[in-house]
C-alpha cells in the first residue's frame, strides 16, 4: 500500500467514526418554586442559557434558577422517554425521586 493509500484509507476512517453524546435529564428551580424538567447534551451550557433568559419560554424571567437534579440517561430516546416520566410525576412524586436519585424504568 502506498502512503496515499494509506492517507486515504485514515481518512476514511476517521469521517466514519460517529460521534454519539450522552444526553442527560435535568430539573431547574425557579425563584418562585416551580420546577422545569428538560434533557440536553450538555447540561451546563444549557442552564447558563436558561440563566440568561435563553431557551425555555417557560422560565424567562422567573429566575435567579436553581439547578437541582441532573442525571446521565444515554440517547436521546431514552432522555425523552424519561423526561415525559417525569412531568407526569405530581410534584410530590418529583422530590420523592429528586430525593432518592433513583431512575424510573
Amino acid at each position: 500500500m502506498t502512503s496515499e493509500s494509506a492517507k486515504s484509507l485514515t481518512t476514511t476512517e476517521n469521517t466514519a467514526t460517529i460521534n454519539i453524546s450522552t444526553w442527560s435529564l435535568y430539573i431547574v428551580q425557579t425563584r418562585l418554586g416551580h420546577w422545569y424538567t428538560g434533557i440536553s447534551t450538555d447540561v451546563a451550557k444549557r442552564f447558563a442559557a436558561h440563566q440568561a433568559g435563553k431557551g425555555a419560554k417557560n422560565l424567562k424571567g422567573k429566575g435567579p434558577l436553581t439547578l437541582i437534579y441532573q442525571c446521565e440517561v444515554g440517547s436521546r430516546s431514552e432522555a425523552s422517554k424519561l423526561e415525559i416520566k417525569i412531568k407526569r410525576l405530581s410534584k410530590a412524586q418529583k422530590r420523592a425521586f429528586v430525593s432518592s436519585g433513583i431512575l424510573l424504568t
